[in-house]
């Protein structure tokens, strides 16, 4: 654990790095997903994820959600203003959750050419195994790194031999710890009630569904895979290993078919063999929903609140982690994505089960006192993610479900339609940031942001 026991550290304990990467479909003007080619083939901070038409933002590393958020909106103006002088015109669609949906050849694997086309090949086998539909499901992973200097110094009092074995044993227990605990991430960024009846009944448009989630990716529904994964966290090779152990056995067939919500990352190439010899450069966080209330698709505050958990676990006691823990955490994560948390109970490390709301609010207790001597922003951005477990309809699945039932698609269709007017024009940044973040849309007929 970080030991944070001096003016100087406590100060560096929240100066790490961020990255943001956030996926949104492309549709056309009727609300159907969109199949033409990736109109950004020469950006590289604007890529494809699984589909031709599911675009991915990769932000580069930046010192403070703020800045990072700032980049993810900007790439976002970019996206918009190109897709506003497409013919025909396409949107960006807003939720995490797909609009219309045709059947599974409406859903085009993104095509790749030359010495990356073994890309759609993967896509193929992965639209066999699990099907296309639930890989329109689109969110935000946040990638986090601590400060250098708070590292440096740390390791020079723990005594360690290697700094690089210091640094990987830090990462490694901190992979543990949010498997434990990052279940509250996944209630406060929940932001996908609804879904359009043709998700699940082909040919049936513009329905609304609502199954009780509040997040349906992160919920049992989906992006899952048909095994509750268990691993080794005594040393990051012991670690690397019972993750290939599970592709010889071939319950995976890469270690990237891992639908896991915590990765460690290696510097460079993502793959278990640069992370086996480069060591851990950085914890990516994958169960953030889009956030349509947001222009950017995420709440700067829900980011510095996944900072401080991440930092917050790592200064404070390791606790037993066993495999039955391991497989109740995944289940805790599924719980979490659920629509009433006063209703659906999880079971923390200590054995005892709590409603969602209530572990949540004891886990925010002992990070306001853990972080009672720092700035009053710390303690604000705390009670904001509090009032979201002390009433329900601070919630954005609730917001969503009020503001958006009704006509899910053609609400949202209506609110892409706005966003790329306000993101595409000469003033397109100040018209976006005219909508407080986290305020609820407002909607008379159609969206009014």
């Amino acid at each position: 654990m970080l030991q944070i026991d001096s003016p100087e550290l406590e100060k560096l304990l929240l100066s790490g790095s961020f990255g943001l990467e956030k996926e949104s479909l492309r549709v056309d003007e009727a609300g159907f997903l969109a199949h033409t080619p990736h109109p950004f083939p020469d950006d590289p901070n604007i890529v494809r994820d699984f589909c031709e038409n599911q675009t991915e933002i990769n932000t580069s590393v930046q010192p403070s959600p703020h800045a990072a958020v700032a980049e993810l909106e900007r790439h976002t103006r970019t996206i918009q203003q190109t897709l506003a002088k497409l013919t025909p015109r396409e949107y960006l669609w807003p939720f995490s959750n797909p609009p219309y949906i045709r059947n599974e050849q409406d859903i085009p694997v993104a095509q790749f050419a030359g010495p990356q086309s073994e890309k759609t090949v993967y896509r193929n086998y992965l639209s066999k195994r699990y099907g296309r539909y639930k890989m329109t499901l689109s969110g935000i992973h946040v990638n986090y790194s601590f400060h250098e200097e708070l590292l440096r110094q740390d390791f020079q009092r723990s005594g360690q031999g290697s700094y690089i074995d210091y640094k990987n044993d830090l990462y490694l227990t901190l992979a543990k710890r949010v498997t434990a605990y990052g279940w509250i991430l996944t209630a406060i960024t929940a932001a996908s009630p609804l879904l359009d009846s043709s998700y699940v009944e082909k040919e049936r448009f513009d329905g609304d569904v609502f199954q009780g989630l509040a997040s349906v990716r992160c919920s049992e529904l989906g992006y899952w895979n048909a095994f509750a994964p268990v691993f080794d966290y005594s040393s990051l090779p012991a670690y690397v290993e019972s993750i290939r152990d599970y592709v010889r056995r071939g319950w995976l067939q890469a270690p990237s078919e891992l639908y896991y919500p915590v990765r460690l990352k290696p510097a460079g190439p993502n793959r278990l063999d640069t992370l086996e010899t480069g060591g851990v450069n950085h914890i990516e966080l994958r169960m953030f929903d889009l956030n349509p209330l947001t222009s950017a698709g995420i709440e700067e505050r829900d980011v510095a609140f996944a900072q401080l958990l991440l930092c917050w676990l790592a200064a404070t006691p390791d606790q037993p982690f066993t495999d039955r823990d391991q497989v109740q955490a995944v289940q805790n994560f599924k719980n979490a994505a659920h629509y009433d948390l006063k209703t659906v109970n999880l079971m923390l490390p200590d054995g005892r089960a709590y409603s969602v709301a209530q572990a949540a609010r004891k886990v925010i207790a002992l990070m306001r006192d853990f972080y009672r001597d720092y700035p009053a922003e710390v303690q604000q951005v705390l009670d904001f993610e509090d009032a979201k477990f002390i009433d329900g309809e601070n919630r954005y699945a609730w917001k969503i479900r009020k503001a958006f039932s009704g006509g899910y698609v053609r609400k949202g269709l209506a609110l892409a339609r706005q966003r790329q007017e306000a993101g595409s024009g000469a003033q397109g940044e100040a018209q976006l940031r005219k909508c407080p973040l986290g305020a609820e849309v407002p909607l008379d007929g159609e969206a009014n942001v």
